[in-house]
């Protein structure tokens, strides 16, 4: 895992692989310059997230988002995602799932593919129900970790926080299974990271649900009726 360092509560907390930054501070570093496109979504890319609070349906946006659509159905397809947490829960931010499974009830992260090309220059903004990818300093480092905006958070939309955060989709039923989720008790807790050379590093992260983990049971193409 391409990882952050960041100084927290006099602990140095190993920052999970594409935490947005949740401050209000625009940076305008560098990211992609597509057209802002805001174009209807495509209702025909839809899917399910059934986690063991319930379950959440989702549009993707595949006309503002193609590359970032394409690459987490890749995802949804090699069911990467069945068995993963959110293991960051922040009621007044967002919750990030969808990188880490449970290995000796220890929260451990999942290989994956290459960075993809951050488009969030053209997609929707990061308003309350919108999922967007997670991604580490580098703009260009998505892989499979997503987030669910919980509130309007237009300090994650280009070009603010090193590029902005590329909004991929929408909740459209089960906003009340977020908002469950976004309220469990979290705390520090102990994430086994990748590091770049691919060993594990364990080290101490907040926000993580300490009493019973939020599991994505499994993320699926909803059936077209």
């Amino acid at each position: 895992m391409k990882s952050l360092l960041i100084l927290s509560a006099s602990l140095l907390f190993l920052s999970c692989k594409g935490e947005p930054d949740d401050n209000n501070s625009a940076d305008t570093g560098p990211a992609d310059t597509g057209p802002a496109d805001t174009g209807p979504v495509d209702s025909s890319s839809k899917i399910i997230i059934e986690t063991s609070m319930g379950a959440i349906k989702v549009n993707l946006h595949s006309e503002t988002a193609p590359i970032t659509v394409a690459n987490f159905l890749d995802y949804v397809d090699q069911e990467h995602f069945d068995g993963t947490i959110f293991h960051r829960v922040m009621s007044n931010f967002m919750i990030q799932g969808g990188g880490f499974e449970l290995k000796n009830d220890v929260p451990t992260e999942k290989e994956t593919g290459d960075g993809i090309q951050n488009e969030s220059a053209r997609t929707k903004k990061n308003l309350r129900g919108t999922l967007a990818m997670a991604r580490t300093s580098d703009p260009h480092s998505a892989t499979a970790q997503f987030f669910i905006n919980v509130v309007d958070n237009p300090n994650l939309d280009y070009p603010n926080n090193g590029g902005g955060y590329a909004v991929f989709g929408e909740v459209t039923e089960g906003m009340e299974i977020v908002n469950k989720i976004k309220m469990v008790e979290v705390g520090t807790g102990y994430l086994n990271s990748l590091t770049p050379d691919g060993r594990v590093a364990s080290g101490p992260h907040q926000n993580v649900p300490l009493i019973d983990p939020v599991i994505i049971k499994s993320i699926r193409r909803e059936p077209k009726s």
